[in-house]
Order: C-alpha cells, then sequence, then structure tokens
C-alpha cells in the first residue's frame, strides 16, 4: 500500500490504515459505466478500493457527455468500459480493473456478482434493478442503490444486515408489459448522477470500512431545484428474503414507478366539475407559503408518512410538489400502505400549471 497517496484518507479519526487495508482488499462491482457509474468508479478508485468490476456493453454516444464527463468526443462509438478502465488505470495503477463486455443477465448475473464484496446499483432501468437486488438477496451481498430523474437523486443501502431490499422500496410489477416512463422522454440533467454516483461511492466506503453509518432502512431523496435533502424511512419485509432462484427474464422499464400521474388539465377538470378530491402539497412549509395551489394541504414529504391519519383517502387524492418528482414519492408511500388506495401524483408539478 502506498501510504501517501492515502495520507488525508489515513489521517481521518476513526479511519487510520485499518481502514485503508480494509478498502485494498476489498471488490467492487459496477453495474453500469453511465451517468451513476462513473464518477462513482472515480471516488472508489481514488479511494483505494482494490479490485473494480465494470460491467456494461454500451459504446460512448454525444448525448452522454454533458453528464459522463470522464469521456470526449474523440471517443464516441469506443466501449465505455474500456475507456473508463483505462483512464482510471492512470489514476490509480495499483486499481485491477475486470472488465465484463456485455450486460447483466439471469443467465451470467449469479456467478458475476458472487465474486464481488459489494454491488454498486449505477443502471438504468427496474429491471436490471430487480435482477441485481435478487442475486444479492440470494447470495445475501449488500447493494448500494442510486437513481436519477428530472432534477432529483435517490439513493439507499439496500439488502445490508437484513434491512429492506429493493422489492421492500419498490413492490411493484417488474413483468414484462409494465408502463413506465422513459428517462429519455423526460430528460436530465448531468449535475445530478455525478452527485448521485459519488454518494453511492461514499456508501460502499462506509459499508468496506465500518466507518460511518450506511443508509440501510432509508432512502436519501435530493431535490436539487429547492436543493433539499430528506430521509426516508423504509421498512423491511421478510418476504423479500425468501428469494431462492431467479426469474427467467427481467422487465427493462426505464427511470419511474407505477405511480399514477395525473395532468395538470385534468386536475382542473375534476375541479371545476365539483369532484371531491384532496391536494395534498409535499414541499417544505416554506415552499408552500410562497404559493400554492389553492384548496390544499401542507403535508412535507418528510412528515408524510407520520400525518397520513389527516388525510381522507375516501376520496382521490393528488400529491403536489413543484416538479413533479416529490410527489411520485409521495404517492408511492401512500400505496405501499395501501395499495387500494385512489392516489395521483401532478405530473410536473406546479411548474406546468397553466
Amino acid at each position: 500500500m502506498n501510504e501517501e497517496r492515502y495520507a488525508k484518507q489515513i489521517k481521518l479519526k476513526g479511519f487510520g490504515l485499518p481502514a485503508q487495508q480494509l478498502l485494498q482488499d476489498s471488490k467492487v462491482l459496477i453495474v453500469g459505466a453511465g451517468g451513476l457509474g462513473t464518477p462513482c468508479a472515480q471516488y472508489l478508485n481514488g479511494a483505494g478500493v482494490g479490485t473494480i468490476g465494470l460491467i456494461d456493453d454500451d459504446t460512448i454516444s454525444l448525448s452522454n457527455l454533458p453528464r459522463q464527463t470522464l469521456f470526449d468526443e474523440a471517443e464516441i462509438g469506443l466501449s465505455k468500459i474500456e475507456v473508463l478502465s483505462q483512464k482510471l488505470t492512470r489514476q490509480n495503477p495499483a486499481t485491477n480493473f475486470i472488465c465484463y463486455h456485455h450486460f447483466l443477465t439471469p443467465a451470467n448475473a449469479l456467478a458475476i456478482i458472487n465474486e464481488y464484496d459489494i454491488v454498486i446499483d449505477a443502471s438504468d432501468n427496474f429491471g436490471t434493478r430487480y435482477l441485481v437486488n435478487d442475486c444479492c438477496v440470494i447470495l445475501n451481498k449488500p447493494f448500494v442503490y442510486g437513481a436519477v430523474q428530472d432534477f432529483e437523486g435517490q439513493v439507499s443501502v439496500l439488502n445490508y444486515q437484513d434491512g429492506p431490499t429493493y422489492r421492500c422500496l419498490f413492490p411493484g410489477n417488474d413483468e414484462p408489459g409494465t408502463s413506465i416512463l422513459n428517462c429519455d422522454d423526460n430528460g436530465i440533467i448531468g449535475v445530478l448522477p455525478a452527485l448521485v454516483g459519488t454518494y453511492q461511492a461514499m456508501e460502499a466506503i462506509k459499508i468496506i470500512t465500518g466507518v460511518g453509518t450506511p443508509l440501510s432502512g432509508h432512502l436519501l431523496i435530493m431535490d436539487m431545484l429547492s436543493q433539499s435533502h430528506f430521509k426516508i424511512a423504509l421498512s423491511p419485509n421478510p418476504d423479500n428474503q425468501k428469494i431462492t432462484g431467479l426469474k427467467e427474464s427481467y422487465a427493462v422499464p426505464v427511470c419511474s414507478s407505477d405511480v399514477p400521474l395525473i395532468d395538470v388539465a385534468t386536475l382542473k377538470e375534476w375541479l371545476h366539475s365539483g369532484k371531491e378530491i384532496v391536494l395534498i402539497d409535499v414541499r417544505t412549509a416554506e415552499e408552500f407559503n410562497s404559493g400554492q395551489w389553492l384548496g390544499s394541504k401542507n403535508i412535507p414529504l418528510t412528515a408524510l408518512a407520520a400525518r397520513q391519519e389527516e388525510i381522507d383517502f375516501n376520496c382521490p387524492v393528488v400529491t403536489i410538489c413543484q416538479s413533479g418528482s416529490r410527489s411520485k414519492n409521495a404517492a408511492l408511500l401512500l400505496m405501499k400502505e395501501n395499495n387500494q388506495r385512489r392516489v395521483f401524483s401532478l405530473q410536473g408539478g406546479l411548474s406546468s400549471r397553466l
């Protein structure tokens, strides 16, 4: 170990040489070499993780460059993991990189994941996340979840020390034919995945070294428009730990959840017709006081789980935020408590109000 390289980390209180040695001895698999995977790999490599596996079969495109900033125009068309591993080797020659030039599938996933201590899920679709989850449950491996949509990011540590799994967070249908929004249609700002990928790297470091408290049992949500960070508690479902085998195939819907959406025009029609509706604004009190939909009730997302008894679920409930991101999480939370509830999220949030 080159102690001079890692001198700043070694000096950290509670870290020292023992933690640095644990990083050197660890093996981390990163599934996906895109907006989340590239910054995550860069910082794990810099921190001194001894072996990093990279799995992806994608090539670099022009539209990748705003958020995958380790790549450049001269590399368009080249393999992402090939270029990434070469650049990171120059950054830290001591790291052992293992490249898998294909996507993760039910046929290869168990054999690959079994070789690693931790999995970083840096994929961009539900199918791969469910596949990673099921493998990690079967093999008793922790994995670090990260996702981005619009201006919102999410991070959690799953399947760690009997904590919640991905199916506890998203128990919805992952069968082929599930209808879900596509991130290519929604778009993304490049700064967001860089932030989420960096958070994922930090969670992996915490798990490996035992320093700090990993995000097991909590979902961290980052809203870049309001610069608000908050955590939602997650409860484990013991049934989700009973997976013993993989499915033959996993659907690959992209970047959203099974939350019913309602657009502004339809909501206005409902209200104009006299339809009884409950409007729940899940922004902060400060945001709510600066302007809100007339008739809405403010229950911030961070308090929603504890204040559900204030909501009348005998009629449709519409959750509202500024951009539509937090309201989707709010609707999902309410539906998880009771899947018979009629809950909708306002698509586009107040920003799309006519």
